[in-house]
């Protein structure tokens, strides 16, 4: 009897779908802030009520004026509760070898022809002298000007611009 009056009185069920939501949150396998999960469930219950409302799905920008909040701020909600997806898991099967996600990334900044042109580049810099060498590491790697590279060598600016040039044109024709 005394749980039928609990009920009766909105105290367990409040109960029962916070202990719901807390093994959820805290059972999930990336850790998402509390607010921004909130302003996420927000947007979910503000889609579903427009979509009502309208008989078709919001915009982004309707569910934001909805709910009082920027329209990336909800979608950046959004894309933290969506769960993650394996670089392994397959997009795309047609009978033969399946296409997965890792498939579909690229990085321009190690690319082939980027260790390639490495290589190239190590293997040129192996042809100029030693004060070649140093004179393009000082100036291209470390930044440095004509004049500072001077200073440390011990020659003139002059013969320093000579030697860079030089060594460009030599790298030029191995690379």
């Amino acid at each position: 009897m005394v749980c039928i009056n609990f009920f009766r009185r909105g105290i367990i069920m409040p109960m029962i779908i916070g202990e719901i939501r807390r093994y959820l949150r805290d059972n999930n396998s990336i850790r998402v802030s509390r607010s921004l999960r909130d302003i996420a469930y927000k947007a979910l219950s503000a889609k579903e009520k427009l979509s009502v409302l309208h008989n078709r799905e919001p915009l982004l920008s309707e569910i934001a004026s909805e709910i009082g909040i920027s329209d990336k701020q909800i979608s950046d909600a959004l894309d933290a509760i969506q769960d993650p997806v394996s670089l392994y898991e397959p997009i795309y099967h047609d009978g033969g070898d399946p296409v997965f996600v890792m498939d579909q990334i690229g990085d321009d900044k190690y690319s082939d022809e980027h260790w390639i042109e490495d290589i190239n580049i190590k293997q040129a810099l192996q042809r100029l002298s030693e004060r070649e060498k140093k004179i393009i590491n000082l100036r291209f790697f470390e930044g440095r000007t004509q004049m500072e590279i001077a200073e440390e060598i011990g020659i003139s600016q002059a013969q320093v611009s000579r030697l860079e040039k030089g060594a460009l044109i030599t790298l030029r024709k191995y690379v």
